[in-house]
């Protein structure tokens, strides 16, 4: 079972932004800015593209909830999207809030964020 997985089920802790029976949308516990959010299908899947059709573009809906939410909640010009999927065997897409296109450098040193403050974001992005 995949650390993404264990998360959904609630055996690991998480700053849950929104769920449902199929989907699970968290905060990067490593971000790139403030609000930075992973968004994941429950079923576990290592590769984003062996998801079935219909999976694919359910999860891609939930994502577009997410991100309209996390625009609300978190002050930024756009919200970036990015599928990588190499770190974790979880298909999982990233929304990361911008202000400019250099926010989002995979390659940049991740913030690390006191406990309130993600705290604090979770519960803005889920009751936006």
């Amino acid at each position: 079972m995949s650390i993404f997985s264990r998360i959904a089920a609630g055996e690991i802790p998480s700053y849950k932004v929104a769920a449902d029976d199929r989907h699970f949308a968290f905060l990067d516990i490593n971000p790139m800015a403030p609000g930075h959010t992973l968004v994941i299908p429950r079923r576990e899947v290592d590769y984003l593209f062996d998801l079935t059709p219909q999976e694919y573009a359910d999860l891609w809906a939930f994502a577009r909830e997410v991100a309209l939410k996390l625009k609300k909640a978190v002050p930024c010009k756009r919200v970036g999207v990015a599928v990588l999927g190499m770190e974790v065997p979880h298909a999982h897409i990233h929304l990361v809030p911008l202000q400019s296109e250099s926010d989002m450098d995979f390659r940049a040193p991740k913030l690390s964020l006191p406990a309130e403050e993600m705290e604090r974001i979770a519960s803005a992005i889920a009751s936006a």
